[in-house]
């Protein structure tokens, strides 16, 4: 089986197996290809896994790596027929903001999945970022880490930063 050919395999698992290997194995420049061929799959829900799978792993990779932006605007072209997959791409894109310190707005946080918020909660290093969401993360469980974090950050050697400006 070419894992980057189409696969007309009837089994779902089978499929998504193959989708996964096509997904881990894609060179940079062929990712967003494999991901509207993925996309293409006969069952929407599975392929949209399979896809969020890669989404997460790859921008988890190059967050703070230059080349993050550009790898996001394909993927966000490619996969623009998935909803769940552009949220997610968006969301990244956001969580990359608050993580370097580049402008972001408080809203769009407060708003945000429960996925976006967790992982904030667990890696942002943004004090703006951990204050939102340890008054207003949609669980306890957000605002209980939230907060820990940012109460450890504002201690003589925490680990958290504060943008120059809060947005």
């Amino acid at each position: 089986m070419d894992p980057d050919g189409p696969c007309a395999d009837p089994d779902e698992h089978v499929r998504l197996a193959h989708h996964r290997r096509a997904l881990a194995g894609a060179a940079p420049q062929d990712a967003a290809s494999v991901v509207a061929r993925v996309l293409a799959d006969p069952d929407p829900a599975m392929a949209s896994g399979a896809v969020g799978e890669y989404l997460d792993r790859r921008a988890a990779e190059l967050l703070t790596s230059p080349e993050f932006s550009d790898w996001i605007r394909e993927l966000t072209a490619a996969a623009a027929a998935d909803g769940f997959a552009v949220r997610r791409l968006g969301e990244w894109a956001l969580l990359r903001a608050m993580t370097l310190g580049e402008p972001w707005e408080e809203e769009r946080l407060r708003t945000a999945s429960d996925w976006l918020q967790l992982r904030a909660a667990g890696t942002c290093p943004a004090t703006a970022c951990l204050t939102v969401l340890a008054e207003g993360g949609r669980t306890r469980r957000i605002r209980t880490l939230a907060a820990g974090r940012l109460g450890n950050a504002e201690r003589p050697g925490g680990g958290a930063t504060s943008p120059s400006a809060r947005p």
